[in-house]
């Protein structure tokens, strides 16, 4: 089995099939600020030990004290192992008397030194302006991986390669990895993405994975993609109540358990009141819940769902979360880990149109909102999304979100006039693998919640 070590962060692991092959040589690619270093120190403070200690060797590109002042603002960055099983050496001045040969008489001596199982070179690809032709810089890429090969090591090396002149540059060739960090700007939203060119050895999650930077280092968010899965699971003959007697009639006594629901409709239609009513009919029968919502916030939750008689905490977890700068990936992480923590059998995303604005790729947001959706069902887990359409009276279509072919069940809702009065109305356009009531029927919003009446004749209505 190969030998692999933590990069410190559980879903980067994911990522790389387990960690980092270990006794391997690593390029860190990427430009400036995309968190080369910050990966580089976070692999370093995870895996050095006192029997076998990490060097972090800085270069020309940035000064040694820089290092060493802003890794004391990062929590994994531990005082305490430095001069113990973690050390810093600087390899500037080496470079600047006497070149590359110099660099590898300075790191053959700390390695003799210090015995290392990890070697950081920062920045790399600074060293190839000390060549005196390519060939010397071959010369020496051969000669300093033979060494750290032969030894054992685990080596990093980073780089400010642009994602192309990482795979071209002689570097690629003698990496057995190559990670490459980078930034994308969609209209005003800026992204991190981290993508796995090259892993020699191992299999490994390819695309483009989220990541965010902070003071507990680089968080990764593995691409929500799931591939097919034949394998059989569980499914109840049991339904799942909505929450509204009428609406499980139409629907032929409710839900499937681990079905997905859209809800649709326009502004003030009762979309998320219908999906509190799902909520809190579950809660009654002990089974919890999760509302998250990119509509509403605490306050007036609290407002919404003290009116109702129910209660803000308890069985329903509430996961309220601003659409600015909003980063999809880590959301979904975030509504997975909860489902896992409290047992959620029921889950409410308000609304599906925000988390599609969030999400600039379609292709991305497709298999996010498929992979997320088969999780769900596999475990038993209701899911019902709301969608505000962009008609306000008789609604047509419910747009290109991509959701009403992969959803179990899609309930309509729509106003309509009546002389000066406007109604409320509902329908169920769907419910896989059951007889529906496709009648329009007028419903109400009053202190008891949704109340649904008798079928509504539009043609009527519009005379």
């Amino acid at each position: 089995m190969i030998e692999r070590f933590s990069t410190g962060d559980a879903r980067l692991d994911q990522i790389l099939c387990g960690g980092f092959v270990a006794n391997a040589i690593m390029l860190v690619a990427g430009a400036p600020g995309t968190g080369k270093t910050i990966l580089a120190e976070q692999c370093l403070f995870e895996n050095a030990s006192a029997e076998r200690p990490g060097i972090y060797f800085s270069t020309v590109s940035e000064p040694f004290d820089k290092l060493l002042r802003y890794g004391q603002s990062l929590s994994f960055f531990d005082a305490k192992q430095i001069g113990r099983s973690v050390f810093y050496d600087d390899l500037g001045d080496a470079l600047n008397r006497e070149g590359l040969v110099a660099v590898l008489e300075r790191v053959d001596a700390l390695v003799k030194e210090r015995l290392p199982g990890i070697v950081v070179i920062d920045s790399f690809k600074a060293m190839r302006d000390f060549a005196v032709d390519d060939a010397d810089f071959r010369r020496f890429l051969h000669d300093l991986s033979g060494r750290l090969t032969a030894l054992a090591i685990t080596s990093f090396w980073v780089g400010e390669y642009a994602n192309q002149e990482a795979m071209q540059s002689p570097e690629f060739g003698v990496a057995d990895a190559v990670i490459h960090l980078e930034t994308k700007r969609t209209a005003e939203r800026v992204g991190r993405y981290l993508s796995v060119l090259k892993l020699r050895g191992s299999g490994y999650s390819p695309g483009e994975h989220s990541y965010r930077l902070s003071a507990a280092g680089i968080e990764a968010f593995p691409r929500l993609a799931d591939a097919r899965d034949d394998i059989r699971f569980e499914s109840s003959d049991e339904r799942v109540s909505t929450g509204i007697p009428a609406l499980d009639e139409a629907l032929s006594d409710g839900y499937w358990p681990g079905s997905t629901t859209l809800i649709a409709g326009p502004s003030g239609a009762g979309k998320t009141l219908m999906g509190l009513h799902f909520l809190y009919s579950g809660a009654e029968r002990g089974e919890p819940g999760i509302l998250m919502t990119l509509q509403e916030n605490r306050t007036q939750l609290r407002r919404i769902i003290n009116r109702f008689g129910w209660a803000l905490d308890g069985d329903v977890t509430i996961m309220d979360r601003s659409p600015v700068e909003l980063l999809v990936d880590e959301l979904v992480y975030e509504l997975l880990d909860c489902i896992d923590d409290i047992g959620a059998r029921r889950v409410v995303i308000d609304s599906i149109g925000d988390l599609q604005l969030a999400t600039p790729d379609p292709i991305r947001f497709r298999e996010f909102v498929h992979s997320l959706v088969q999780r769900c069902a596999r475990t038993g887990v209701s899911l019902l999304f709301t969608f505000e359409t962009s008609e306000l009276f008789r609604v047509t279509q419910l747009s290109e979100v991509g959701m009403s072919h992969i959803s179990d069940n899609v309930v309509l809702l729509q106003h309509v006039r009546d002389g000066a009065q406007m109604k409320r109305a509902l329908t169920v356009l769907k419910t896989r693998g059951s007889n529906n009531d496709p009648m329009i029927r007028e419903f109400q919003i009053s202190d008891d919640g949704i109340t649904i009446g008798e079928p509504i004749n539009l043609q009527s209505l519009l005379q």
